[in-house]
């Protein structure tokens, strides 16, 4: 377990959480909230895969182990993390674990809360589109809830999720579009970024002058293009060498191609 940053208040939530899964985004969150100091009554995490849990169990010590999906479905709040496939049949083997009370929170796309009330008892249903950056609390993170949820309620559970970051709430059917251009974004670049950094080796620089090139480049390149009042083509245009520009159509149409596909793949 590592906290990023010191000096941090440690806020005690009073309530328990549970994850029915213990992958990647169970960490990330977990990561989050420990970079945020949120500590937790109880934190209970299912997986039936053993050197996941231990693996978690060994970066955050204060997680318990639950020996089935039901043991975690009891707590409070209870996160779904499991990839869209499972999801219907996870919410099959705790139903009877979940009470009225309990808030259940999907982070996966193409099971809708219509999909999720049809089978659990609770009407505190919640989906969300995580990002990998709330691993670092500066999240991006839609948020969708059962129609007619109390506005208290939905107050806490954006209070909890906000400690990960930007959280937001937004139309159900909006939330596959944030999974594509957002959740899955940092995917279509990291590997590049990577690529220039080794060239920037390769070509002279240390690794320390290749990655802050890279590093600064970006963030600038990030402002310039969103805050500088000038038309995307004319962003574009400042640059007139392209080393790449005769692949761009090759790589436009990768992008819509695959992006789209998938996004037919994840839609409800």
């Amino acid at each position: 377990m590592e906290r990023i940053g010191r000096g941090l208040k440690i806020i005690v939530m009073k309530t328990t959480i549970g994850f029915i899964g213990g992958g990647r985004i169970t960490r990330i969150f977990l990561q989050g909230f420990n970079n945020a100091g949120i500590e937790f009554e109880s934190v209970k995490v299912f997986d039936p895969n053993h050197e996941t849990l231990e693996s978690l169990v060994k970066a955050f010590p204060y997680v318990k182990k639950a020996e089935a999906a039901e043991a975690a479905a009891g707590q409070q709040v209870v996160f779904i993390a499991v990839h869209p496939p499972l999801v219907m049949e996870t919410l099959q083997h705790i139903k009877m674990a979940v009470s009225f009370e309990t808030t259940v929170i999907s982070l996966a796309p193409k099971i809708t809360i219509e999909k999720m009330a049809s089978v659990l008892p609770t009407k505190k249903l919640v989906r969300m589109i995580p990002n990998a950056t709330s691993f670092i609390s500066e999240g991006f993170n839609p948020v969708s809830f059962y129609p007619g949820m109390d506005k208290t309620e939905k107050k806490q559970i954006l209070k909890l999720l906000k400690t990960l970051g930007k959280t937001f709430e937004t139309e159900e059917p909006k939330l596959e579009s944030y999974a594509i251009i957002s959740a899955m974004l940092p995917t279509y670049f990291w590997f590049q970024w990577h690529e220039i950094e080794r060239i920037g080796k390769e070509t002279g620089l240390t690794a320390k002058e290749a990655k802050k090139a890279v590093k600064s480049t970006l963030k600038k390149a990030l402002k310039l293009y969103y805050n500088s009042g000038l038309a995307p083509a004319e962003v574009m245009d400042l640059i007139p060498v392209k080393p790449i520009g005769d692949n761009e159509i090759d790589i436009l149409d990768i992008l819509d191609t695959k992006l789209m596909a998938l996004f037919a793949k994840i839609k409800p």
